[in-house]
């Protein structure tokens, strides 16, 4: 019986290679649609909007916080992968008793890349994820060169994930790994995972740019002029939130994007 352990050290028995799959977390299910797994993936929630054929297709299991146990169960999944920040532990613990449960903890992009090909691995798609990790290699390593060898920060940043209350990300999560990767500084940095902040904290830090995240929370256009009001002398910028935190196979399209949004800054 193949055994694996995830990313929060829980060691998942597997009786084969999965074959019915409920994907709790919408940037690892679009991870399984770029692996092949379009036969294999029966259940996804409803933020699960990549590819968006899937949400017609599969079954829908609730949200990523309130997912419904009986609808999972009554699909029989022999695999279910969840991801700690998205799904909470009494949850994990209590979908342990229908399926198998991997559950990732991604920070970095090196947990990210890990966590591909951990699921290659249970699912038998290693030539699939192979040439996904190369191209996702391949293009921070570019990023990286086309920002040269100096590591110094070249803006100092806010990035807003809620509007009210409003929350910012701290240094220890996916996002602020992002950042750094533009060579950007988080000026929250200090702070850890998703710190509530008012106005006032954000005039204090007087960051060189305020990104306004396209979600969770949904900003848009039409936020940016009453934070220029409040940061006058920053460049306030609406951003993909998808780019700064999928950390599956959207990876890929991650470094051309921060070259783009870089220049226009």
């Amino acid at each position: 019986m193949p055994q694996f352990t995830d990313q929060t050290g829980y060691t998942v028995s597997l009786s084969g290679t999965p074959r019915r799959i409920v994907s709790l977390v919408p940037s690892q299910t679009e991870l399984l649609y770029d692996l092949g797994m379009g036969d294999r993936v029966i259940g996804i929630t409803k933020f699960c909007v990549h590819p968006k054929n899937w949400l017609k297709e599969k079954t829908i299991i609730g949200g990523t916080k309130k997912i419904h146990p009986g609808k999972i169960a009554a699909l029989r999944p022999d695999f279910i992968l969840a991801n700690k920040e998205e799904n909470g532990k009494e949850q994990v613990e209590s979908l342990r008793e229908l399926a198998p449960v991997w559950t990732s903890d991604i920070a970095t992009l090196e947990d990210a890349c890990k966590m591909i090909r951990e699921m290659a691995s249970i699912t038998g798609t290693g030539e699939q994820a192979s040439r996904i990790l190369q191209k996702i290699q391949k293009g921070f390593e570019e990023l990286a060169a086309h920002l040269g060898n100096d590591n110094t920060p070249v803006k100092r940043v806010a990035y807003l994930i809620w509007q009210d209350p409003l929350m910012t990300v701290g240094g220890d999560t996916f996002i602020h790994d992002i950042l750094c990767r533009a060579r950007l500084q988080n000026v929250f940095a200090e702070h850890p995972r998703y710190p509530q902040i008012t106005m006032t904290d954000l005039r204090q830090m007087n960051p060189d740019i305020l990104f306004l995240s396209s979600e969770p929370y949904p900003f848009s256009e039409k936020h940016i002029q009453t934070f220029q009001q409040l940061l006058p002398h920053a460049k306030v910028q609406w951003v993909d939130g998808e780019i700064f935190s999928w950390y599956g196979s959207r990876l890929q399209y991650v470094p051309a994007y921060l070259k783009g949004l870089l220049a226009s800054l």
